[in-house]
């Protein structure tokens, strides 16, 4: 028989937030759970059906895989279906009997980032660049405790346990103690050093390898360098790159694209010029008549790719004819010459981009007038 669709089961749209799965599941888990139904069957069934469908959809890995590839993708996975009244409902009802799981998890401390700025060089070769960061470590003055001394004063709110109780018609409620928020003691002298925070803020030195082909937007993360919890368990560090702006190339993905400079002479005539790479000189062969803004692409010459599998990109070059200038008069004779000849054999034979533009010109204004 047909499985039923897990999204059907908790009553909830197919793009439906965490906060909404979870709350149709306490609803209809409260409303199925075999012990407010004692000894019916369908209850029970109902229930299970229940709980594995939000054990799917409120995991995002599971819940992606149920998405792409339905029911198959847990065919040979095996769900627990039984469980706990109070482990179900325990972030429900955990501030009144005081059980919730909740407040048993260990919390880590709170990723951070940081932005480091490298040279396109270092980005290509790699490079391990130290960095200073800054952290909160214990205050040495009170051990940690906020208190001069070290010295926490029991809250006589709850008598040192964290919790009081309350007497609430027929129930006895317990809560977590206003006084000392469940800590079961308090600061009555402040630390003169931490101001009672019971941390100081330090410095420490890390050493951060960067690979050769990283880019912009890249991050590496450090595990366990982050901010440190009140467990003592730390959150990581992510060094987030940023590459400097480069006065020669500009980079695009694993591609680098750069300006050529060439005499007319070349762009006019052809040549062949020696360009530098990141492994050595090449050759690059500039046909006769070319223009600025012809692009040349050599292969292979660009940066190697982390992400890739090691493929190398191309380098592009794109032609800017140089305009001579500071000619002594001899040069400055021998272009009058040159220019006298084109005007003698053709009319721009020699420049055609020129002849065109003149035309289109002429065109534009004869419509003008007529």
């Amino acid at each position: 028989m047909a499985k039923k669709d897990y999204y059907d089961i908790l009553g909830i749209s197919k793009n439906a937030e965490d906060r909404e799965i979870k709350k149709a599941y306490k609803r209809l888990a409260i409303k199925f759970h075999p012990d407010r139904n004692p000894g019916n069957k369908n209850a029970e069934n109902k229930f299970k059906e229940i709980k594995q469908a939000y054990e799917v959809l409120s995991d995002s890995k599971k819940r992606t895989a149920y998405d792409q590839y339905g029911h198959a993708a847990f065919e040979q996975e095996h769900i627990n279906n039984t469980a706990d009244f109070s482990d179900i409902f325990g972030d429900v009802f955990g501030d009144i009997f005081g059980n919730s799981r909740t407040n048993k998890k260990t919390k880590k401390g709170a990723d951070l980032k940081y932005l480091m700025e490298i040279s396109l060089e270092e980005a290509i070769t790699g490079i391990t660049k130290k960095i200073k960061i800054p952290i909160l470590k214990s205050c040495n003055y009170c051990n940690g405790t906020g208190a001069q001394q070290g010295s926490l004063q029991k809250c006589y709110t709850c008598n040192g346990h964290g919790q009081i109780h309350m007497s609430q018609g027929f129930f006895t409620v317990q809560q977590t103690c206003p006084r000392c928020h469940g800590q079961g003691n308090f600061i009555k002298n402040p630390c003169f050093y931490c101001k009672g925070k019971g941390k100081l803020e330090s410095y420490k030195t890390l050493s951060v390898k960067i690979p050769s082909g990283i880019d912009t937007g890249d991050r590496i993360r450090l595990n366990g360098e982050g901010e440190i919890s009140q467990n003592g368990i730390s959150g990581d560090l992510y060094i987030e790159i940023k590459i400097k702006k480069h006065h020669l190339f500009i980079r695009e993905g694993n591609n680098l694209y750069c300006e050529l400079p060439i005499s007319f002479i070349i762009a006019t005539l052809g040549g062949n010029i020696k360009i530098p790479t990141l492994n050595g000189y090449v050759k690059l062969t500039i046909p006769e008549g070319t223009q600025t803004g012809k692009m040349f692409r050599i292969r292979n010459k660009g940066i190697r790719s982390i992400k890739r599998n090691n493929i190398l990109g191309d380098l592009l070059c794109k032609i800017v004819i140089e305009t001579p200038i500071n000619l002594n008069q001899k040069q400055k004779d021998i272009l009058y010459q040159l220019d006298k000849s084109f005007h003698e054999f053709s009319s721009y034979k020699n420049n055609p981009k020129i002849k065109n533009f003149l035309e289109n010109i002429k065109n534009f204004f004869y419509k003008i007038k007529f």
